[in-house]
């Protein structure tokens, strides 16, 4: 039986999936995520989110806001899973797009002439930020919550291994290797980080988990890529 690590832990349903498949899975969370007190500028109403951590960030905060109507919020952001977290908390999503180089892109050509604030992490790239300074978008950021890395070391062999972010990667390989194992990744952006550690790599079809975990199945059982 084909063994794989989550650097994210996943679901009982997800870690079922892959039981059934025949493949054993370990699962531990590769960062941690600590939110950030902030206070929101009142006069800009689209917001720019490019992850769920960054919508809980923004949750909690508005528990401390009470003055603060969401509905009266714009959302763009990348990822599907993180428009259903912002629509299942009666926020608007206005555009989605499953890289932020693309969403900054869309911004530019539809929504020139508005003010946007982006809420990110310490660690976010650089996509959106230039992209909208590049075609001169009126945007602030404001850093919601700090990721920090949760190494830890593993002496056994796996198979595969699943990333979903570069400080994923960065946080696993401080105390291993990927020697010998296949490394799926949820995006282009994760698969560069392992690139430096190696070279082969699986990159989801669509930055999700499920898609992720279809690939795996693929991978390792030679089954067709079930849609996800």
């Amino acid at each position: 039986m084909k063994t794989i690590l989550s650097t994210k832990i996943l679901t009982l349903a997800q870690k079922e999936r892959l039981l059934n498949a025949g493949i054993a899975v370990v699962s531990y969370d590769a960062i941690k995520i600590q939110h950030q007190p902030f206070t929101m500028d009142g006069d800009i109403q689209n917001l720019i989110f490019t992850s769920q951590n960054a919508v809980a960030a923004y949750l909690q905060n508005l528990e401390h806001e009470k003055n603060i109507d969401k509905s009266q919020f714009n959302c763009f952001c990348v990822g599907e899973k993180t428009a259903s977290f912002l629509e299942e908390n009666g926020l608007k999503v206005i555009e989605l797009a499953n890289y932020g180089a693309d969403l900054a892109k869309t911004i530019a050509k539809s929504y020139k002439n508005q003010s946007f604030l982006f809420l990110c992490g310490n660690l976010r790239r650089d996509e959106i930020p230039d992209g909208l300074r590049k075609d001169s978008i009126n945007f602030k950021e404001i850093t919601v919550y700090i990721t920090q890395l949760n190494p830890k070391a593993f002496d056994r062999h796996f198979d595969g291994v699943l990333f979903y972010s570069p400080s994923g990667v960065e946080s696993y390989t401080a105390s291993n290797s990927l020697d010998n194992c296949t490394a799926f990744c949820i995006g282009n952006t994760t698969a560069e980080a392992v690139k430096k550690h190696s070279y082969n790599i699986v990159i989801a079809n669509k930055p999700t988990v499920e898609n992720i975990l279809a690939q795996v199945i693929k991978t390792f059982n030679n089954r067709p890529l079930e849609s996800a």
